[in-house]
């Protein structure tokens, strides 16, 4: 079964076409390591909640636009070998892949504030292409 991996990242909306190029460039890495799809998905009916919203989750500030992304791996198994590779690309930098170099590509937005994490599907519905 396929396996996720979600983010939501506030980014200045004056980078909307910086945040494209980076994830076209840096995208192709988790391409080559396996990802079946990737989505980067610019906010465009991100509602402001009581309690808790996608705003409030990233910290948005009022110039910022919220991106909601994921990856679909074919399996968890893939997933994490390739996030290993990831970590040993940021641990050793003569290992990094010239994509994920921030020198090359530069993050247009606060990394700090971004929020990830992997996920098991149980429901899925429609038909894969």
């Amino acid at each position: 079964m396929s396996y996720i991996d979600g983010f939501v990242i506030a980014v200045p909306t004056a980078n909307k076409q910086k945040f494209i190029d980076h994830a076209r460039e840096g995208d192709g890495v988790f391409m080559d390591l396996g990802a079946t799809r990737i989505l980067e998905c610019w906010g465009d009916d991100v509602q402001d909640g009581k309690l808790t919203d996608f705003r409030k989750a990233v910290q948005a500030k009022d110039d910022e636009t919220v991106v909601f992304s994921w990856i679909e791996w074919p399996d968890k198994a893939t997933r994490d070998a390739a996030m290993a590779r990831m970590m040993e690309m940021v641990s050793d930098p003569s290992k990094t892949d010239p994509r994920m170099d921030p020198n090359n590509n530069p993050m247009p937005f606060d990394g700090k504030r971004l929020i990830f994490g992997g996920f098991a599907p149980v429901v899925e519905l429609g038909s894969k292409e």
